[in-house]
């Protein structure tokens, strides 16, 4: 009997189909019982605590902001600070942690091949070039892309914000609190400073990732300045290291609908009110979600096109599989390695252009995020009546660009962004609290056309190197 063969991309979307179900049927629920009063006791939770929580013993809460309000209004303030986590914890049903372990083990296995993948893969790209002249026309051809399609994309929102306009009228009851934002603006100060690492093996533990994609620029050029003997040693050494991670990447790849699951069913389950956020936020996540398609599926292909003189959508099937992970994991940085994975064997490009290209573009070039930023702006701003100028809309446009590539490679990314664009705007960044209800929805999308923008430089630049395609 002939085995049935389903290929991965079918797999990671009935895993992302699956996981969609779970996370809805079986979310979390939250209910007192004399079996969770007992729990808490073993967690020497007071009992002036528990007595007064047998007000609202046996009803059933849907979802955790629900669960948690009802707790502000029968426990004291105190008894709230020092037990709600606990409570939550104890009593929310566990269906989740049955699948969430999955995603968690995937997202590990992605992540320990990162700093190692992007290490090899930009000496091994560099040491193949061969001449100092050619890493800088391929250095040139690479920053002049990135900076062009983000250009793009900012502009694709900012047509999109002005001519729907979601933030007239919106709710600015519905705020969440924004934590960690002096911290991410000190953060984004400091990043230009630490592209040259004091301790490279800090950074490397850190996973500072300029830093170390500058440091395996710096290592692989001056390889090549080397006599032969140690030159071809180490080309050879660092090529076949190259070789082994992609091989352990595919490994890992096996087990991407087995992490999607995971991952997507956790993320389902943690959103508390789909249809109460899209009533309140539905205008503004549309446009957010227009301008992505528009730049993922008109700008980027016309692109490809006219400008790298390939097929743009045998070029998006061949990358089906990484555009669903970085769907659903909602980072580049850990889809990094499948995206290489299949511009080299799908869609034909060289290890020389994707080993450079892609780990700078997963670190550098962020077009969905440049976009989505610009769209938060300009939404706060209408959202507490701020009359935007065109003067302050172009200030706008080029402080979210500078952001895109300053902030790259740092925790929180995405807040210190947004708040580089507010503040140079001139706006409150309390703002901010309108729009996070709804981040981790908008991340996916946003994370899907940043790899998709990678992978099209990949295309674009090996096609202008003379590079014979299969897309």
């Amino acid at each position: 009997m002939k085995k049935i063969k389903i290929a991965l991309f079918w797999q990671i979307l009935i895993a992302l189909v699956l996981a969609v179900l779970y996370g809805v049927f079986l979310s979390p629920t939250y209910k007192l019982t004399q079996k969770t009063f007992s729990k808490l006791e073993k967690h020497q939770v007071n009992t002036a605590t528990i007595q007064n929580l047998a007000s609202i013993e046996n009803i059933k809460y849907d979802s955790k902001s629900e669960f948690k309000d009802n707790l502000k209004k029968t426990l004291t303030s105190e008894q709230y600070e020092l037990h709600s986590e606990r409570i939550v914890q104890v009593t929310s049903t566990k269906y989740i942690s049955w699948v969430s372990w999955l995603g968690d083990l995937f997202m590990r296995a992605l992540k320990m091949i990162i700093v190692p993948l992007i290490l090899t893969s930009i000496i091994s790209g560099v040491t193949n070039m061969g001449s100092g002249e050619n890493l800088g026309r391929l250095g040139l051809k690479t920053m002049a892309y990135y900076t062009m399609t983000s250009v793009f994309a900012i502009i694709t929102g900012l047509f999109f914000v002005n001519l729907i306009k979601p933030g007239k009228g919106a709710d600015l009851g519905f705020v969440s609190e924004v934590e960690g934002l002096s911290e991410a603006n000190e953060s984004f100060g400091s990043t230009l400073l630490e592209i040259i690492p004091e301790n490279f093996f800090a950074s490397l533990t850190s996973g500072h990732m300029l830093s170390i994609i500058f440091f395996a620029i710096l290592f692989g050029f001056f390889i090549t300045k080397v006599s032969e003997k140690p030159r071809v040693m180490l080309t050879d050494f660092f090529n076949s290291s190259f070789d082994v991670m992609m091989k352990i990447t595919q490994f890992i790849i096996k087990f991407t609908p087995l992490g999607i699951f995971g991952i997507v069913a956790k993320v389902i389950s943690e959103q508390d009110d789909i249809v109460g956020l899209a009533s309140r936020l539905g205008l503004y996540m549309l446009v957010v979600i227009m301008g992505l398609a528009f730049h993922g599926l008109v700008t980027l292909p016309l692109i490809v096109k006219f400008v790298g003189k390939a097929n743009p959508f045998a070029h998006m099937r061949a990358m089906r599989n990484a555009l669903v992970t970085a769907f659903s994991t909602s980072s580049s940085g850990a889809t990094l390695s499948l995206t290489i994975d299949n511009v080299r064997k799908n869609s034909g490009v060289s290890n020389r252009i994707s080993s450079f290209t892609l780990p700078l573009g997963a670190t550098v070039n962020m077009d969905g995020t440049a976009l989505y930023e610009l769209v938060v702006a300009m939404f706060i701003a209408q959202a507490y009546g701020v009359e935007m100028s065109i003067g302050m809309q172009i200030i706008a446009v080029i402080t979210a660009l500078l952001a895109s590539i300053g902030a790259a490679g740092i925790p929180m990314a995405g807040l210190v962004m947004i708040s580089v664009v507010l503040t140079a705007m001139g706006l409150p960044l309390e703002g901010l609290g309108l729009v996070l209800a709804v981040d981790r929805i908008l991340d996916m999308f946003r994370t899907t056309i940043n790899v998709w923008s990678d992978s099209c430089a990949a295309v674009v630049i090996a096609k202008s190197e003379g590079e014979t395609l299969k897309v």
